[in-house]
């Protein structure tokens, strides 16, 4: 192959209780992209659409985790690549990651496969670093994995796939404001009880355990976030509305998508996911906040080949 297309899917991060560790890969929507092989040796970004970002490669997410990339390998072959953002920049479903983990995707894909989906991360991981200030892999593993995704170690780097449910489910409801993830990432607070510590470890082993036994309860308690979640939500208009409705029209748990402003809700079966979004959409009524609302089943693939 000489070139590919690619589907780069939107992600939520951290899964209210797994600030850093836990994502999951959105079906419904993402970004698209194409990579070319190139005579001319580098990287090079011959197109984005649908937002205004660098051009440059050692600006781009996506020309940074390629470069890694093929540092890796020692290889000189060239690549052109072409970004159709349809993921808004700041919006808390992975845009960043999407450039990052497409990039690293098509190059692979066009290289023989020589790494892993989760061999890859470690490249994606670069574009992450340059958005955020912080190489973190929670929306570029479940963006390349697919499904659901523990980051079990960051040093080294081990990511594990976690079996999801065949009936959940997932709501996104993006208010039309920007929240960079280097700004949230800024309020957080450096110390913690340990407390807090020991319920958000007993929350993170009960949400992964429920994905493996196919507990919707157990799912639905740990779905807490009580470190994260507190500090951030004020960043976002009508958080604690939006939470209670979407409780209310029967969601097993919402929280922050990432660094927000999206606000995610988590659902058993696409009939509740349905109704959970228009809870949640009611709420914004009247406050003259756009909103973008997004009902999707969790993508167990990962990018893809268009």
């Amino acid at each position: 192959m000489e070139a590919v297309k690619i589907f780069c899917p939107a992600t939520i991060a951290n899964v209210s209780c797994g600030f850093d560790v836990l994502g999951l890969c959105l079906d419904s929507v993402g970004d698209e992209m194409v990579v070319r092989k190139s005579d001319t040796p580098g990287v090079r970004i011959t197109k984005i659409d649908g937002a205004d970002l660098p051009m440059e490669t050692d600006k781009n997410v996506s020309g940074v985790a390629a470069v890694a990339m093929l540092e890796a390998l020692k290889s000189n072959q060239g690549f052109e690549i072409e970004i159709y953002k349809k993921i808004k920049a700041g919006s808390g479903i992975g845009s960043s990651a999407a450039s990052s983990a497409g990039a690293v995707f098509g190059i692979n894909e066009l290289l023989g496969k020589p790494f892993t989906p989760a061999e890859l991360v470690q490249f994606a991981m670069q574009g992450e670093a340059l958005a955020s200030g912080t190489a973190h892999a929670d929306n570029v593993a479940p963006a390349l994995v697919g499904g659901c995704t523990l980051v079990r170690s960051y040093t080294p780097l081990d990511v594990v796939g976690i079996p999801v449910p065949s009936e959940l489910y997932a709501t996104v409801v993006h208010p039309q404001i920007e929240v960079k993830t280097a700004d949230s990432r800024a309020v957080l607070k450096k110390n913690l009880t340990l407390s807090k510590a020991i319920q958000q470890w007993g929350n993170v082993g009960g949400f992964v355990s429920g994905m493996f036994l196919n507990d919707y309860e157990l799912i639905a308690r740990s779905l807490e976030d009580v470190i994260v979640e507190p500090v951030r939500s004020v960043l976002i208009p009508l958080f604690k509305d939006v939470k209670a409705a979407a409780a209310s029209a029967g969601a097993l748990g919402s929280g922050i998508s990432g660094s927000g402003p999206s606000i995610f809700a988590l659902s058993k079966g696409a009939e509740t996911a349905t109704k959970v979004a228009e809870a949640m959409t009611k709420v914004y009524h009247n406050s003259g906040i756009a909103i973008e609302v997004h009902v999707s089943k969790i993508n167990p693939d990962g990018c893809k080949l268009l």
